[in-house]
Formats: C-alpha cells, structure tokens, sequence
C-alpha cells in the first residue's frame, strides 16, 4: 500500500494540498502568519495521521480538525479582522470571545506535538516511532490534558508503526525522504514557534 501514498518518484509530502513551507511569515510585521495559508497546511498536516494507519489516531485528528474549523469559522464571520492569526485572535478578544483564541491554541499544541515526536524520529536514527511520540506527548499535550483524555492520546502513541514501515510510506527513496521530510519539519517548526511565542503573550489570554 506504500506505493499509493505517493506519486512516482515523488514523496508523501508532494500530495499535500499545502505545507508549512508555503505559508509566509511577515518578519517586517511582528512575524504575522496569514490565517488562510496556516489552517490549510494544518488541515493537510493532519493527513500524516492517515498514514500512521490505525483509528487510535482518529481522536488526536479530529481534535485538530475541530480546532481548525473553530478559527475557519470566526475567519467567515470576521474576514476584514482575521486576515493573520495574530489579527483574528486579539479582534476576537476584543469582541470579548474567545472560541477561535482557544482553537488556535490547541491547534498550535497538537502541531508542536507532532513535530516534537517527528525532530525526535529523525534525531534518533534507532528509535522507535512510538518511542517519539510518547516523548513528545509527555512535553507538549499531556501537561494540559484531563485524566479522561489521556487514555486516549497514549492508545494511540502504542499504536504507531514500526519506523521503516512509516518512512516507506513517504517515498521509495530514503534520501529524498530525509531531503523532503527536514524541509516540512523545519517550517512547521518555525511557524510553531512564531505561535507559541504569541500564544503566550498576554494580549492572547482570555
């Protein structure tokens, strides 16, 4: 089945409608991130989870997809006033909600969650995939998650393939896989930090 999560002589990353790569951070401009850009690389990100090949992982995807549509949804009903992220979230605030605020921080959690487990994965040549994300998870997620939704979260950290199986599915190719893969990580590393930094400021809090 590995061969249909690519194109030939392409990678997974190919087949996605967006990535990280492609969303821009206005650097002149308090490092803005353009709202539309953001949640279709996150929406195409959460495919990964398809590819991960168990329902354990419906849960930690659908949480994502929910967040997404939470800031989709205050982006339709304010477009002028979210036209970046950091724009959406204090127009948000100011219109005294916060429903959108608390999606992109979510979003921006499960994000860093996933690409700490996948910096973990390259970074550890010999370790495990499940390995990488029960690290990751006990850094990132786990410290705001309820006893209820912990259960589900580890499931699916037990439920991940074996790492040559996972990166067979990226492309046939290794090096282009490790070429391709730094590439995405590394955007979706500096636009989560961009986030985080934002997210915990205070004119973010509700």
């Amino acid at each position: 089945m590995a061969s249909n999560s690519y194109p030939p002589g392409g990678t997974w990353f190919d087949t996605l409608k967006k990535t990280f790569v492609n969303v821009p951070i206005d650097k002149t401009h308090d490092n803005t991130i353009p709202t539309t850009d953001f949640l279709e690389a996150a929406e195409s990100l959460t495919t990964l989870f398809d590819l991960l090949g168990s329902v354990a992982f419906t849960p930690v995807k659908n949480d994502m997809l929910g967040n997404i549509k939470k800031i989709r949804d205050r982006q339709l009903a304010a477009p002028v006033d979210s036209q970046n992220l950091q724009t959406l979230v204090r127009n948000e605030l100011k219109a005294k909600k916060h429903t959108a605020t608390e999606g992109l921080l979510w979003l921006v959690r499960g994000l860093d969650f996933t690409a700490t487990a996948l910096r973990h994965n390259v970074s550890n040549p010999s370790s495990e995939l499940s390995d990488s994300f029960r690290a990751a998870y006990t850094t990132t997620l786990k410290p705001h998650h309820s006893f209820l939704v912990k259960p589900i979260f580890s499931a699916a950290m037990s439920a991940t393939p074996y790492r040559k199986d996972f990166y067979a599915k990226l492309a046939s190719d290794q090096q282009k896989t490790a070429e391709a893969l730094e590439k995405w990580l590394g955007a979706l590393e500096e636009e989560v930090g961009v986030m985080r930094e934002f997210m915990g400021r205070k004119e973010a809090k509700w």
